[in-house]
């Protein structure tokens, strides 16, 4: 994408390296980065670290026999935040999951930071419960 934000462009190469290349999501990360998930699930909770990040983003997969997907619908950025609006689908325990979802990410010196994700659609919680 032409004249597309930097910010924005970082949180497109992790979206494409999700599920792919733990070393690249690694890489966009701070050393101090946050990744909060809210909710009382088996995903909640404080990853601390890429090491950490890394390990949770590489548990969906396990928790979901490798069925769980992202597909990056928008990226909005500036140069400290992004807002990257995403397509969630998946199935585990019976349950399939196809939500809408969001990272609100605050970006410093060309890494990933802190990380909140936001899901718009209860059917969250009840997946990952």
């Amino acid at each position: 994408m032409t004249g597309e934000h930097p910010n924005a462009a970082l949180v497109r190469r992790l979206f494409a390296a999700f599920g792919r290349d733990p070393k690249v999501i690694a890489a966009a990360l701070s050393r101090d980065v946050v990744w909060r998930v809210p909710g009382n699930t088996v995903m909640s909770g404080e990853y601390r670290g890429p090491r950490e990040v890394v390990e949770f983003l590489r548990r969906t997969g396990i928790e979901t026999n490798g069925t769980y997907r992202s597909r990056l619908h928008a990226v909005l950025a500036n140069d400290e935040w992004v807002v990257a609006i995403y397509r969630a689908t998946g199935s585990r325990n019976g349950i399939d999951l196809d939500v809408d979802q969001a990272l609100v990410m605050r970006v410093a010196d060309g890494r990933i930071d802190d990380v909140t994700a936001v899901p718009l659609d209860s059917a969250f919680d009840a997946f990952w419960a």
